[in-house]
């Protein structure tokens, strides 16, 4: 069975994003930090987006390695992340490139068909289908890159839940600019 993790920055109230989609409240990471996640990244067997991070991932990566000042590591990251294969759940969007297949039917049934399939561990991004992978149970691991801001609102990290779900602390660190990541992996 593949291990489901779902990983974002989030700010230290909670919120991936604050009112109005903004996500410029993290600013850059530090380099540090973006090798994380591309290491992170390049552990990944298979990407599965919603739309809306869909479409700021595919805004920028596809060709994020040709930006004039593109760090090597961002080089490294817009490869990887053409290549990777990559799912995009949504009922609104008719077409998907670079490596990805779309998805307009449901989520939960479509990621736990991926779960009890051979491959690499997944990574799940996006509020509304990681808050039904939630729900359903299906993640096996949380990351979290904490800021310390507080943003009072928008798009939260968690989803309500109907049951609460037990946790295991399996890695913290603090990286520059006083950025804490946390990893909880999901008690069975």
């Amino acid at each position: 069975m593949r291990k489901l993790s779902f990983g974002m920055n989030v700010s230290l109230d909670g919120y991936i994003a604050a009112p109005g989609d903004d996500i410029g409240w993290g600013g850059p990471p530090s380099e540090e930090l973006f090798q994380w996640w591309l290491e992170l990244e390049r552990a990944s067997g298979l990407s599965l987006y919603g739309r809306k991070l869909w479409e700021t991932m595919s805004s920028y990566w596809p060709t994020g390695d040709q930006q004039p000042d593109a760090t090597p590591a961002e080089i490294e990251f817009a490869r990887n992340w053409r290549e990777t294969p990559k799912v995009v759940f949504s009922s609104t969007i008719d077409k998907v490139d670079w490596n990805t297949r779309l998805v307009t039917g449901d989520a939960v049934a479509e990621i736990t068909r991926l779960k009890a399939g051979d491959g690499g561990p997944m990574g799940i991004g996006g509020a509304t289908l990681a808050g039904a992978a939630m729900r359903a149970g299906l993640i096996d691991e949380y990351q979290l890159a904490t800021y310390p801001v507080l943003v009072g609102g928008g798009t939260p990290f968690f989803t309500a839940l109907d049951n609460w779900v037990n946790l295991n602390l399996v890695e913290t660190r603090t990286f520059p600019g006083g950025v804490v990541l946390t990893r909880y992996q999901t008690r069975r």
